[in-house]
């Protein structure tokens, strides 16, 4: 096949960037402001929303701040911080990356994350040079509960859907990507974004990290059957 017409459009957070516990952090923060201890639950229920709708919750919910504005200015301060200054790529995300440009692989990055975090970690982190596209679930005007982000990525990567795969480290997004037809990685990140047995069960296949994955394997991956 024309390794041309073979896309992967990335997750960020837990995925490419090792990032995944300043969003507890900033979870943990957020409680610690408004003076309450967040649940399972709500835990549960904070790895799904977008960040106007996380500053929602916490304002509505829990009454921090003096509107939703507020708290998402809260929010917005705390991650930019640590993506233009801590962000840190997860073990070998870079060199896969690396190998699979070198092979003529298109590829993307689609995220629940602004698109300015989603910018300044993946240029920190040497990974924006690679990719034909960033994309915010704010620019599709979706979360990933529905298949609008990846599918703006992969219009601008021009790669057809049945040969265009989204990695992600969470279960309710890999679950989306398979009803809309994608061709499905998951990488374990933490037990909060889906259990390894719950993305081994989702995905076509599944790694615990980077040092699992081979670019020239990956592309078998996308040759007919014989």
């Amino acid at each position: 096949m024309e390794r041309g017409r073979i896309g992967i459009i990335f997750d960020c957070d837990g995925t490419l960037l090792d990032s995944m516990t300043v969003w507890r952090e900033l979870e943990s923060e957020l409680a610690r402001r408004a003076g309450v201890e967040l649940s399972k639950e709500d835990v549960d229920t904070l790895t799904t929303l977008t960040i106007p709708e996380c500053a929602a919750f916490f304002h509505g919910r829990f009454g921090l701040g003096a509107s939703d504005a507020d708290v998402a200015g809260m929010i917005d301060a705390f991650m930019m911080e640590f993506y233009a200054e801590r962000a840190e790529e997860r073990p070998g995300a870079l060199a896969f990356v690396e190998q699979l440009a070198e092979r003529g692989v298109r590829m993307s990055v689609a995220s629940s994350s602004p698109k300015a975090y989603l910018e300044a970690g993946l240029a920190r982190c040497g990974f924006a040079r690679h990719l034909d596209a960033i994309v915010s679930v704010d620019e599709a005007g979706a979360s990933k509960r529905e298949p609008a982000v990846w599918d703006l990525a992969r219009t601008i990567m021009g790669t057809p859907r049945a040969t265009t795969w989204g990695m992600e480290d969470s279960v309710y997004a890999v679950r989306t990507l398979r009803a809309a037809g994608y061709r499905t990685l998951g990488i374990y990140d933490c037990d909060v974004s889906g259990t390894h047995e719950e993305l081994r069960e989702a995905c076509d296949h599944v790694v615990c990290t980077f040092a699992e994955l081979d670019a020239d394997e990956f592309l078998t991956w996308n040759e007919p059957p014989v």
